[in-house]
């Protein structure tokens, strides 16, 4: 640690001889000094404290669990299960500085009982929005101006889903 000991060695010669200099001598010193042990302190402990931090800037991937709802999030989007339909994003989820989002995806009731060989659900034109914070969402899914619902994920957390039979 060659810094720390150039660092100790300024601090201990700091006080020394400056009694037999001029004041302005002295004041200058003292500055130049000072300012060695900001830069080596600095060089210390600046990196400590830049460690990397997960990405703030999109939804952490994974499952993401609250009632009637799991969603599970990849890089390229995310796929939605209710209790009663399915949905999809696929695109990325990026958060806003406020931890907000807002993006497009599909929305695809679902029905109790048998499904017929020839039924194909076509899937609707839906948005997702809401905010993350910390390992919490808040969630709304809209087709067009109608609301289908608003959730509460936890991340990680078992959802709670009664899937329509």
């Amino acid at each position: 640690m060659i810094i720390a000991s150039h660092l100790r060695h300024a601090c201990a010669n700091m006080g020394k001889g400056l009694t037999q200099m001029p004041e302005r001598m002295t004041r200058l010193t003292l500055i130049q000094r000072s300012l060695i042990v900001l830069l080596a302190l600095s060089t210390v402990l600046l990196p400590a404290g830049m460690q990397a931090a997960p990405d703030a800037g999109s939804v952490a991937t994974g499952a993401w669990g609250g009632e009637h709802i799991v969603l599970e999030v990849s890089e390229k989007g995310a796929e939605v299960e209710l209790d009663c339909a399915h949905g999809e994003v696929t695109q990325h989820i990026s958060l806003g500085r406020h931890g907000d989002f807002d993006v497009a995806g599909t929305f695809t009731p679902e029905h109790g009982g048998p499904v017929r060989r020839d039924e194909n659900p076509q899937p609707a034109s839906a948005r997702y929005f809401g905010r993350v914070e910390g390992d919490t969402m808040s969630l709304t899914v809209t087709l067009g101006k109608e609301k289908v619902g608003d959730f509460t994920l936890t991340r990680g957390a078992r959802p709670n889903l009664t899937k329509c039979r």
